[in-house]
């Protein structure tokens, strides 16, 4: 490596944010780039176009990752690995997962001016639906690439209008050769909006993750009676909708009793949804987290509990079981010595959202890199990362992956 550290191009990296939020863009600053919907397909193509004009192979598996190859100087060594996702929650913002990629990116960039390459291969990853908001589950590209899905079943996995995600791959065009699972990798590295608070409260530059919390998705399905909303008296009525907010006001008190968890309704349908009806059925949809199992656990059993007590005959079923996270001490050791060395301020935290390199973690020595969120605000069009905390995160990122290059 050359003797003059390798910087990333802030200005650069801003103006590619900028310009990949045209596509998918929703109200002022938001984004509407779902999953396998057009929109996806077309930033694909250009990061897909942008990674091979900088000297990549780009390689497409069966459920629609996407890794654009850098070779390095040594045959026969495995990938470092930088990656995040492009798709988007339906009113979300502009970092949220891009932000990984372009630093990816911007990395390439700089690799391809300065000349210089790794020993390693240097991959650039874009996962498969991570967010999840239209096929379930989240993180999912991921999670079929280290094995925690069956491909065929997540194929047979459809969005509200009834079209499957083997489908979807196919109209986009990346439904991929390579099996899930194919690329070896010697290490990978995320950098991500904090999407949280926690660093701007603390003035901190950036946050290096020691792990991601655990999770439940729980569903809950009540039932009651639907009735004349005029005409049915308040004392005969079996009102599911009423029924459904004890439930929500106990997930609320579950979590207050299980600190740091956290615990969310995040999903209410009522049927027959109609102003005049008493409700009669109502399904909800329900988040819960925490950085230890044995606390994820107990808010399980006990909400569950709840429900049973509050609401009785409601059908809860867990539909998602994610256990918390550690991530490689090597790596976290390296990236705080990076941080400190480009006169980053950073802490230690644990990532209360879920990410890919999640998944890739049970394979892969993996780490991640936060900056701070304005407000801590995400998936939320008011999102926003200054131009200065992007290019410290890719600097950082950059500066890690070259550590990495070293260790692996």
């Amino acid at each position: 490596m050359t003797a003059t550290p390798l910087s990333v191009d802030g200005d650069r990296l801003w103006a590619d944010i900028l310009s990949t939020a045209r596509i998918g863009a929703y109200g002022e600053t938001g984004m509407n780039r779902l999953a396998l919907s057009a929109s996806d397909g077309e930033v694909r193509g250009w990061f897909e176009a942008e990674c091979r004009a900088l000297g990549c192979t780009v390689e497409v598996d069966a459920i629609g990752n996407m890794f654009a190859i850098l070779p390095g100087t040594e045959p026969g060594l495995a990938a470092i690995a930088v990656g995040s996702h492009l798709d988007t929650q339906p009113a979300g913002g502009r970092f949220d997962g891009i932000l990984g990629v372009l630093a990816g990116v911007e990395i390439l960039r700089v690799l391809h001016a300065s000349g210089e390459r790794l020993r390693h291969p240097f991959t650039v990853i874009n996962w498969t639906n991570e967010e999840g908001s239209r096929f379930s589950p989240a993180m999912m590209g991921s999670g079929v690439f280290c094995g925690v899905h069956d491909i065929e079943t997540i194929y047979a996995r459809a969005d509200k209008e009834g079209v499957t995600v083997g489908e979807a791959l196919e109209a986009i065009g990346y439904r991929g050769p390579h099996a899930p699972g194919h690329l070896p990798m010697a290490a990978y590295l995320e950098l991500h909006i904090e999407q949280g608070p926690v660093l701007e409260a603390d003035g901190s530059a950036v946050g290096v993750l020691s792990g991601v919390q655990g999770l439940r998705w729980l569903d809950v399905r009540i039932r009651g009676t639907e009735a004349h909303a005029g005409a049915f008296p308040m004392n005969l009525r079996e009102d599911a909708l009423v029924s459904a907010a004890k439930v929500v006001l106990a997930t609320q008190a579950v979590a207050l009793n299980h600190p740091p968890g956290v615990a969310t309704v995040g999903y209410i349908h009522a049927g027959p949804n109609s102003r005049n009806v008493v409700p009669g059925e109502v399904r909800l949809e329900i988040d819960m987290r925490h950085p230890e199992e044995e606390g994820l656990a107990a808010m399980e059993t006990k909400l569950t509990a709840e429900i049973g007590r509050l609401v009785p005959g409601a059908e809860v079923s867990v539909v998602w079981r994610k256990a918390p996270v550690a991530f490689d001490a090597a790596l976290r050791g390296a990236i705080r010595q990076e941080a400190e060395g480009l006169s980053l301020s950073a802490i230690d935290m644990v990532s209360g959202a879920g990410h890919d390199a999640a998944h890739v973690a049970g394979k892969v020595p993996t780490a991640m890199i936060f900056i701070p969120s304005r407000e801590g605000l995400s998936h939320n069009e008011r999102e926003y990362s200054s131009p200065q905390q992007c290019a410290d995160g890719a600097n950082l990122l950059l500066r890690s992956v070259l550590r990495a290059d070293q260790l692996s």
